[in-house]
């Protein structure tokens, strides 16, 4: 798929891959084996008829083909873009076998943009079934399990905290590799099928969960993600120009610093940023800092085969001027006078044999360590959910280690009518995953709703 130059991409914000052109996707379509049993949908967390919506493509039916995806998938061009494909639908494609798989992603995203450009169609709304379901937080799980339901004929309400809806896909991925006006496009489409979305309701402060109950809300669905950081604990992580990952992406992609003074927002960023962590995350913190004018060392404990970040976009990160620095880990961080960083010293690691599992941990090296220079220094190495619902949902069962929810394989939690999925459940993890877990919510909350008889106040009876 082409993309925009290196040198010139790393000076703006603008979109980098440019998506196929008409002749590209159908060639690529063309060659779909049409497999009677077709392994990608099974690699595909949101249940889309990949191979249907591939032979729309090859036959010139768009219309026909994004109507197909949007039956099980509500966000298309999203996942079209961020979607790790290659770990899910495109690794269990049988052209893969022996070269390189369908490029099913991109393929999604090309009837995704076409639809942007031509229009779509938004489905007629079944009758109602009178149950009200609260979704709380419009972020990629919400937004999947806010449009299911409400194509299963519930009254849906979707409380979101922030002011724009999107969760993840608005504050946390930068503009280069997610345009904000594609993520508003398919926000709107969810409103469009009948989602009530309620903006700056912050579900713990302004309503607990028994309050919903009493409201009304026959069930509610928990998806609020993960937006608490993380901190190595080294000393002198006080200092000025050491931000968490949340913070820098907040101020950078939500409130557009990067257009100060322009927007309203400024951050202030060094010549020598260093980022520290290996996922999808850091990387995004180390392309956008490139972007702010700063050299960027990436810093990670362990080996390049290491790296969970998607290998697509170390590549791009690299070609944009990307240092890496492996099998390193911070140790302390030093301030000038003003409190503000001005270097950090680290230790060398190196991998232990591997453990019964297979994994290979990592240790410190004596004598190893060493300091760089670094005026920004940015922490990404993971985030867990804000507790603000655990705290004020009294009895809701949660992991003791990390604050998670806990549920079963339907995302039921202990409490009667009440689901969550995503990070809020699982801890920071995909995009794609959050919308699976939305999407096996709803179809729960459905049944517990349609086989029994739902209460205002949570509980449950009969059949």
């Amino acid at each position: 798929m082409p993309k925009r130059r290196p040198e010139e991409r790393v000076k703006n914000f603008d979109e980098v891959a440019l998506g196929y052109t008409e002749e590209m996707a159908v060639e690529e379509a063309r060659r779909c084996l049409q497999c009677k049993n077709p392994q990608c949908r099974k690699g595909c967390p949101v249940e889309v008829p990949i191979p249907q919506f591939i032979d729309c493509i090859v036959k010139g039916n768009y219309a026909e083909g994004i109507a197909t995806i949007k039956s099980k998938n509500a966000l298309p061009a999203v996942c079209g873009r961020v979607c790790p494909q290659e770990e899910q639908c495109q690794k269990m494609c049988i052209k893969g076998k022996k070269g390189d798989p369908i490029s099913i992603g991109r393929l999604e995203r090309y009837l995704a943009d076409w639809e942007g450009r031509n229009g779509g169609q938004v489905p007629e709304r079944v009758p109602s079934t009178g149950k009200k379901v609260a979704v709380i937080g419009a972020g990629p799980g919400g937004l999947t399990a806010a449009a299911d339901l409400v194509k299963m004929g519930h009254d849906v309400t979707l409380f979101e905290a922030l002011h724009v809806a999107g969760g993840v896909l608005s504050y946390g991925i930068p503009e280069f590799r997610l345009p904000k006006d594609i993520v508003k496009r398919e926000v709107e489409y969810v409103q469009s099928l009948g989602v009530d979305l309620r903006l700056g309701n912050l579900i713990g402060r302004i309503h607990n969960i028994p309050e919903l109950f009493a409201m009304g809300y026959d069930a509610m669905f928990i998806c609020s993600g993960a937006g608490l950081p993380q901190w190595t604990g080294c000393p002198g992580e006080n200092l000025g120009g050491i931000y968490s990952a949340n913070e820098f992406l907040i101020r950078v992609n939500l409130m557009k610093a990067y257009s100060f003074p322009t927007e309203d927002t400024p951050i202030r960023i060094g010549k020598h940023v260093v980022v520290i962590g290996g996922g999808n995350v850091a990387i995004d913190c180390a392309r956008i800092s490139m972007r702010l004018g700063a050299t960027v060392c990436l810093n990670y404990r362990r080996s390049r085969n290491e790296l969970p970040a998607r290998r697509e976009e170390i590549e791009n990160a690299e070609e944009e001027g990307l240092m890496c620095k492996f099998l390193s880990a911070p140790v302390e961080f030093y301030g000038d006078e003003r409190g503000w960083v001005r270097s950090m010293r680290c230790t060398c690691m190196e991998l232990t044999e591997p453990d019964e599992s297979g994994r290979q941990s990592v240790q410190p090296i004596a004598c190893s360590d060493f300091e760089i220079p670094a005026d920004t220094v940015i922490i990404a190495i993971g985030q867990t959910p804000n507790p603000i619902i655990q705290r004020t949902t009294e009895g809701l069962r949660t992991n003791p280690r990390n604050g998670t929810i806990v549920v079963d394989a339907d995302g039921r939690t202990n409490l009667e009518g009440v689901y969550a999925g995503g990070d809020v459940s699982t801890g920071a993890a995909t995009v794609i995953s959050a919308m699976g877990a939305g999407k096996r919510a709803a179809r729960s909350i459905h049944e517990y709703l349609m086989n029994g008889t739902a209460r205002g106040d949570g509980s449950f009876t009969g059949k």
